[in-house]
C-alpha cells in the first residue's frame, strides 16, 4: 500500500475503519481480493511475483497491511520482500506484540518499511525506520504513507479529513470514493524523499494516475463490533469491485476447529 488511513476506535459500531490504496507498477502480476487456497482462512490480494500480500484480514480477526518506506538511497539490493511480513502474519498464530518482538532483530533484511497489524490486543505499527521500535496505538485518527506513520505530507493530512467526514456515515462505497481524490498539491507543500520533484509531484496526489505506475487498487474495510469484517476492493485497470463479509460461517467454524484441535 502506498496510503492507509485507519480510524480506530472512532465509531460505536465499527471499532476499526480503513480505507487504503495499493500503488504499483502496472506491469507487476497481481491476484485480487480472494480467498486463499492455500490459507483458507485468509482474504487478502496476492502479489504473483513474490507471494506476499499488501493487505489482508484472517477468520480470526487478524488484520496485516504494509507500505514502502521511500528513500532511494537507502535501498539495498537482495533484500526479502516486505510482502511476506504480512502474509506471514495472517497465516500464523502468534499475537501481534510476539510476532514484531520476533520480526525486530531481522528487520534489516528487508528495505523500508511501515507495518500495520491488529489482533484480539490492539493496532500495533513498526516500522525499521524508526528506531522507537513496535508500539501499540492508541485511539484515533491515523495516516500512512510513505514515511512514518502520520507524518504531515499532503495526501495524508487531506486523507485523514475527509476519513474524518465519512465516519458520519460509514460505508464501503463512501471509503472507496474518498480514495478516488486527485487533487495535486502545490510544489512548495511537497516533501523531499531524494526522487526529485517531478516524482514528487507524480506521487502526491491520494491517487495517482501515471503512464507506468499508479492506483492499482482500492480497498475499504470496516470491522463491526460483532468481529466482522467487511471488505471491497476496486480493481481500477477493470472497474471490478470485490466485496466479502468476512469471515463466511464456514471458514470461521473450520479455522476454529483447527485452532483448538
Amino acid at each position: 500500500m502506498c496510503l492507509i488511513l485507519l480510524a480506530y476506535k472512532q465509531h460505536p459500531e465499527y471499532p476499526l475503519i480503513l480505507a487504503a490504496n495499493r500503488d504499483e507498477f502496472y506491469r507487476r502480476p497481481t491476484q485480487p481480493l480472494q480467498p486463499w487456497p492455500d490459507a483458507p482462512h485468509v482474504l487478502a490480494g496476492r502479489d504473483l511475483q513474490a507471494g506476499g500480500t499488501w493487505l489482508g484480514v484472517s477468520a480470526d480477526g487478524r488484520l496485516a497491511t504494509v507500505t514502502n518506506f521511500r528513500n532511494p538511497t537507502q535501498r539495498t539490493p537482495g533484500k526479502r520482500s516486505r510482502g511476506e511480513l504480512t502474509a506471514r502474519f495472517l497465516r500464523e498464530e502468534s499475537s501481534a506484540e510476539t510476532y514484531l518482538d520476533q520480526l525486530r532483530p531481522i528487520a534489516d533484511d528487508y528495505q523500508g518499511f511501515n507495518l500495520l497489524l491488529g489482533d484480539a490486543s490492539g493496532l500495533w505499527y513498526f516500522s525499521n525506520r524508526d528506531a522507537a521500535g513496535p508500539k501499540p496505538l492508541p485511539a484515533g485518527i491515523y495516516g500512512l504513507s510513505n514515511h512514518l506513520l502520520d507524518t504531515p505530507w499532503p495526501k495524508v493530512e487531506r486523507g485523514k479529513q475527509a476519513l474524518r467526514q465519512a465516519l458520519i456515515a460509514p460505508s464501503l462505497d463512501a471509503l472507496l470514493s474518498l480514495l478516488e481524490d486527485r487533487w495535486q498539491p502545490p510544489p512548495e507543500q511537497l516533501p523531499d524523499t531524494g526522487v526529485g520533484l517531478q516524482r514528487e509531484q507524480q506521487l502526491a496526489p491520494v491517487f495517482i494516475a501515471g503512464t507506468e505506475y499508479g492506483t492499482r487498487c482500492s480497498t475499504a474495510l470496516l470491522r463491526h463490533s460483532s468481529g466482522h469484517w467487511s471488505m471491497a476492493e476496486r480493481t481500477h485497470a477493470t472497474n471490478l469491485t470485490r466485496r466479502y463479509q468476512w469471515p463466511p460461517a464456514t471458514v470461521r467454524q473450520q479455522h476454529v476447529q483447527s485452532t483448538t484441535s
